[in-house]
Formats: structure tokens, sequence, C-alpha cells
């Protein structure tokens, strides 16, 4: 499994007016040739939200290209990327194909797969389109998160190469569907919640629900 990123992007927060509300937010990213990724994340990239990005655990936001073509096509709305304020972006690794604990190359970098993505309301601000927050929850094409294992630098022609598999039971997908779907499937969420490589605020929110 290997393949040429389509996008690799940065950017600040920047305060945004959204249905007459103003919202400070990054998901404005920008294009970019070339950047070094560290521990942190990619040098001049930063978070609005730290509820949702942010932190070691989610130091790179992807997102997969097929949903693009999926999106434009329910809503009838071409979608500019990166519309989804991802990092990076690419072909053929689906949630449903990507599992916690993958491990990747990206250019000079080693970076490994930590939790899927909860997305918040400015998907659907920042695209004007409604209906396709939820949508993204729905059916769990959220893109996920990496945490930097090696630090290096990338660039847009870079290709994203797996390396290694820790485990098979699951993926970014049966993560997202336990996450936002299978609130009462007590033994699905224990189960996650001991995956190793999953980021740590999801084994809190996973034991959350156990305790309730």
């Amino acid at each position: 499994m290997g393949e040429r990123i389509l996008a690799l992007n940065i950017g600040r927060p920047n305060l945004h007016l959204w249905n007459g509300m103003t919202v400070n937010s990054a998901i404005g990213k920008k294009p970019i040739e070339e950047v070094m990724l560290t521990k942190d994340g990619f040098t001049g990239d930063s978070v609005g939200n730290r509820e949702f990005h942010g932190g070691r655990d989610r130091a790179v936001c992807f997102y997969p290209y097929e949903h693009y073509e999926q999106w434009e096509r329910e809503f009838q709305k071409p979608l500019k990327s990166p519309a989804f304020g991802e990092n990076i972006c690419a072909a053929n690794y689906l949630e449903k194909d990507v599992y916690i604990g993958d491990i990747f190359s990206l250019g000079d970098a080693i970076i490994q797969v930590s939790q899927g993505r909860i997305p918040c309301a400015s998907i659907s601000k920042h695209n004007r389109v409604d209906q396709l927050l939820s949508r993204v929850v729905e059916t769990g094409y959220t893109g996920y998160f990496f945490r930097v294992l090696q630090e290096g630098l990338v660039n847009a022609e870079s290709q994203l190469l797996l390396i290694d598999r820790k485990q098979e039971k699951f993926s970014v997908l049966t993560g997202n569907q336990i996450m936002f779907h299978k609130h009462n499937n007590r033994e699905a969420i224990e189960e996650f919640s001991q995956v190793e490589e999953l980021a740590e605020v999801w084994k809190s929110k996973l034991i959350k629900k156990i305790s309730k």
C-alpha cells in the first residue's frame, strides 16, 4: 500500500464570518510545496479548536480523496481542497482499509494512525453545506489523525507508504462506528479502549462511556 499524496496543506487560525458569527478556525489551510513535520505537527500549522484538533496524537490530519467525489455528487456542489481542513489527502486510504496503529512513511517522516476525526461544525460552515457535518458523522467518513514517530521533511510529491500494521480488528471506520453509534455496546467499547496505539483522548472518552 503506497500512494503519492495529492495535497499538502498547512495554516494558522483565522477569523471567519459564518452565518453572521465570527469564528476562529484553521480550517482554511493553503497548499505548500515542502515543510518540516515535527512531533507537534507541520511547521507553520496550528489549530483553532483544541477540543477536536491538535496535540501530539493529532499532529497530522488526513482526508481520503474518494470522499470528495461522494460529497460533491450528494450535495451537487464542488468542494475546494482542503475542504475538510486536512493536512494531507490521498486516494486508496479509506477509513475501512486503514487501522488504528498503522505506521506509514511520509517523505522523511514516520507517522502512525492514532484516531478517527471527531468533526466539528466548521466543516459545514466552511463549505456552506448545512447537512455535511451530520452526514460525515453518520457515514463515519471523517478522515483520521496521525502521531509522528520520526520527524522529517515532507513535500507535495511525497508518498504515503504503509510499513507496519499492529492489529487488524479495529479499522478507523470500525472505531468511528463504536465512538459515534454503538453507545450501548459495552464489550466493543471496552475492547476498543484497550488498543495500545489509540489516542489517549479517545481512550478517555470510551472509558467515560463505559462508566455511565
